[in-house]
């Protein structure tokens, strides 16, 4: 693996630095139990999309002109509302995940720090580029939580699919390292959770922020068990991803990285999915699957130098949906991790539910 974490692109990454929802609340999520077995097609399309969903993820307080801000969440809850969407999402409860679930991902010293340091008032991570304040800690749980509740959701039968709209974002965080304006890693924690509380084999993770996920990538990197695709600008932040990272030992040929450069599109990053995501998918039959969806690589965010539109965005979730149909009985999670201009950022995330849930 490559160790230019830390200095890669940093200047690029940060130069920019410095909601309600009418809809029904499902409670009552599977505690325990193995996945259930696929029901009858015309069940499944009854089924509504969940979404996972606090005002309590804007107490995540990164201070005046940073572009991860609560705003986002004002922009993409707007854009999800009923009278927007036109759709009705089914609300799932998130919940504040525990030590033990943070700690399938990261190291105990690296959670304590992260507590200790946030609790003692540091207005950053010491581990990297993260900004963080007062309430940020236990935002942090509650997002790697909101996701573990749309697993039990998802593998329960409850919802058809469901997207959490959380922050902090989560795929920079590796075992013993928050950076990116990442804290705990939201989608690597649920492929972990779903393997030990719902006994699914294999996860399959989706990643199509513009940056590369180093932190999920590093995390799974020697296992079988988890396949980790990525699509995403090089060279950028944060220097990993080159095609030749394949994976290790057990995990050899597990990660898929597809890098392009700035001003790749449609026709790259689309044929990517086509061309080399699907039958990646078809040898490896994930019995669940994970989006990391950053919508940094629309045309015209400020941090992105891709041009992919809102268009592309629903033409790659429904790639992910028939994969999903396919091996893993429609069992698909969708994470919010980037996306930095507000109104772009609102009206990919809208085609990309809006293509979730069917529509």
């Amino acid at each position: 693996m490559p160790r230019s974490l830390q200095s890669y692109g940093r200047r690029e990454f940060l130069k920019y630095s410095g909601a309600t929802l009418s809809a029904s609340f499902t409670s009552g999520l599977a505690k325990t139990g193995r996945a259930s077995p696929p029901g009858p097609e015309d069940t499944a399309t009854r089924l509504r999309t969940g979404l996972v969903y606090s005002p309590d993820y804007k107490k995540h307080l990164t201070g005046p002109g940073h572009p991860e801000s609560p705003r986002r969440l004002d922009a993409v809850m707007e854009a999800l509302t009923p009278e927007r969407l036109e759709i009705e999402l089914v609300r799932i409860e998130p919940r504040r995940a525990t030590r033990e679930e943070i700690l399938y991902c990261h190291t105990a010293a690296y959670h304590d720090l992260v507590k200790r340091e946030i609790e003692s008032g540091a207005g950053g991570l010491s581990t990297g580029d993260t900004t963080v304040g007062r309430q940020s800690y236990e935002v942090a749980l509650l997002a790697a939580g909101g996701v573990l509740a749309a697993v039990d959701a998802v593998v329960a039968g409850r919802v058809q699919g469901a997207f959490c709209a959380v922050r902090p974002p989560g795929h920079h965080a590796r075992p013993t390292q928050g950076m990116g304006f990442c804290i705990f890693n939201n989608v690597a924690i649920a492929a972990r959770y779903a393997q030990k509380k719902h006994q699914i084999g294999k996860v399959l993770i989706v990643d199509w922020d513009v940056h590369h996920g180093n932190g999920t990538q590093d995390i799974f990197y020697e296992d079988g068990s988890v396949f980790y695709f990525s699509t995403h600008q090089w060279p950028f932040y944060p220097g990993t991803g080159r095609k030749e990272e394949t994976g290790r030992g057990a995990g050899a040929g597990t990660t898929l990285n597809c890098p392009f450069p700035r001003e790749a599109g449609r026709k790259e990053v689309l044929g990517a999915f086509q061309d080399q995501l699907v039958p990646a998918a078809e040898r490896f039959k994930p019995e669940l699957v994970l989006i990391s969806a950053g919508f940094d690589g629309r045309v015209d965010d400020l941090l992105g130098g891709l041009r992919l539109t809102d268009k592309d965005f629903a033409d790659l979730t429904n790639v992910v949906k028939d994969i999903a149909r396919r091996h893993a009985q429609r069992r698909l999670v969708s994470v919010l991790e980037g996306g930095y201009t507000l109104d772009g950022l609102a009206k990919a995330t809208a085609a990309h539910v809006r293509a979730l849930a069917g529509t």
